[in-house]
């Protein structure tokens, strides 16, 4: 298994359009290890077009309970097990994840139970763990150590940026956040900086699709990161590479690829991507110069 990072889902919100890109979720494959960080609707078919077998879930990490990075996490489990999934899934999220995970398995109680009685399934109940976590060391085995720190976005008190590293080779995520000057440390010297990006010139069209606009602006702009902002970041945390996820807009037909650029290159001159749903970054000896799509 080559290390790599795939988006599987690169848009920030919950809703979906027509044509457009899926809700926040990503694969990671490094030292061996699949690890699938946040749940955004899609992520199940954005795995198995990513040439992932659904049975061999291993790890999952929830950033933060808003709709966009947890919706599809049930469900997710739910369809591996389905698929085949008979060794131990591990979720570790911040607080509440339980909460969630327990009532999921009771809302599909009646599946689950009849499933093994008419199937001959494994419990689904047993094969699943829930590790709440804050800010800190969150796993160390294996060669994998993952570690998280909370970052800014409000009104989310725990919302954790998280970093994996295994050998030589590291990946950060910054989860959803405001400019935060302590991501540049946790960050530093990371192969890849996947980064929310969000672009001010779209954001009264975007808003304006809402029923809640003023209220819908006033939260982006105090929870998020406009792209000028992440390009200072990667720069103060000198990464590898710099990889734009959780875009917004991400479905704004007047916005590109190079206005994403040019709003990042007067901070940063080094290795960077937009990201769009199923794009592939290798984690290699070339992760800094070096990209392709499914």
């Amino acid at each position: 298994m080559a290390d790599r990072l795939v988006i599987l889902g690169s848009k920030g919100g919950p809703a979906i359009r027509p044509g457009g890109p899926s809700p926040t979720s990503s694969l990671i494959e490094i030292g061996g290890r699949r690890i699938v960080v946040d749940c955004g609707l899609g992520v199940t078919r954005g795995l198995v077009d990513a040439g992932m077998h659904l049975n061999g879930l291993d790890l999952i990490f929830v950033t933060h309970l808003h709709s966009d990075h947890v919706l599809e996490l049930g469900p997710l489990v739910h369809t591996a097990w389905t698929a085949g999934l008979a060794s131990p899934v591990r979720i570790f999220g911040p607080a509440g994840t339980g909460h969630y995970w327990a009532q999921f398995l009771k809302s599909m109680a009646f599946d689950i139970d009849i499933r093994i009685e008419d199937e001959g399934r494994p419990d689904l109940r047993e094969l699943v763990s829930v590790e709440e976590f804050g800010e800190g060391a969150v796993l160390e085995e294996n060669g994998l150590k993952v570690t998280a720190l909370r970052v800014d976005h409000p009104p989310v008190t725990q919302c954790y940026a998280l970093r994996f590293d295994s050998g030589e080779r590291s990946i950060v995520i910054s989860s959803d956040t405001a400019p935060h000057p302590p991501l540049c440390a946790f960050a530093q010297g990371a192969d890849i900086l996947v980064h929310e990006a969000m672009l001010e010139q779209g954001i009264d069209r975007l808003v304006s699709r809402t029923a809640n606009g003023a209220r819908l602006k006033e939260h982006l702009m105090a929870s998020h990161s406009l792209a000028a902002d992440v390009g200072r970041i990667a720069k103060d945390a000198a990464v590898g590479h710099l990889v734009l996820n959780h875009l917004i807009p991400a479905d704004d037909p007047e916005i590109g690829v190079d206005d994403w650029i040019d709003a990042v290159r007067p901070a940063w001159d080094g290795p960077l991507t937009v990201g769009s749903d199923g794009l592939v970054v290798p984690l290699d000896e070339q992760t800094r110069t070096r990209e392709r799509r499914l």
